[in-house]
């Protein structure tokens, strides 16, 4: 199984999507083990003193896809969720600042606590759904989907031209452009698709 995500893919206001959409998408990828699932509380990492979260619609892909068209790329999600992509940011921009690989400041066990998903058929509109993230009952973040610079479709057409999407790959679509910030261990995280709770646990 794949775990990719997308960096840098949204706006605040529709209007400004067509003078930032490049073609040039930022992905990278997490490991099977950064993964938590079934709303257990995710453990503060030890070697980080500044551990950011971003919250994100995950779509799981449902079939086997290479150089997937772009009219047909809605046709390989096959179910939707929730989650954080968690960045040890000191990590993070210490291996930035050396050109090097992100793997440590964003694959480490923890990194990407999940939902469970539903289905694609519950969402007859993947252009307009709506999400937002939760810290000890504030609100964080809010998110549409119709605010993303590369939409579903786009990210799926892109990334099959570079390798083969298989049946329960993960894909992290990207974080609000506003409300990112710094977790604390402690925090109740709670996050939403339509008002829907999916996402509950505490940093421990």
């Amino acid at each position: 199984m794949k775990i990719l995500a997308i960096g840098k893919n949204y706006v605040n206001r529709v209007e400004e999507i067509a003078d930032v959409k490049t073609g040039n998408q930022i992905i990278f990828s997490k490991p099977e083990s950064s993964l938590v699932k079934n709303n257990a509380d995710v453990v503060y990492p030890s070697f980080t003193n500044q551990l950011n979260y971003e919250v994100e619609l995950v779509i799981k892909i449902g079939k086997k896809g290479k150089d997937i068209a772009l009219e047909d790329a809605a046709s390989y999600i096959s179910e939707i969720g929730v989650g954080i992509d968690y960045t040890a940011k000191d990590i993070f921009n210490a291996c930035r600042e050396t050109k090097g690989p992100w793997d440590l400041g964003k694959g480490f066990d923890g990194a990407a606590p999940i939902s469970d998903f539903k289905p694609v058929a519950n969402f007859p509109k993947l252009d307009d759904i709506n999400f937002d993230l939760k810290i000890n009952g504030e609100q964080k973040q809010v998110g549409n989907t119709c605010l993303m610079i590369y939409n579903f479709n786009d990210i799926i057409a892109f990334t099959s031209k570079f390798m083969t999407l298989e049946p329960g790959d993960l894909i992290f679509t990207g974080t609000p452009a506003a409300g990112t910030g710094e977790i604390q261990k402690g925090d109740h995280l709670q996050a939403s698709i339509e008002g829907e709770l999916l996402l509950d646990f505490k940093m421990i």
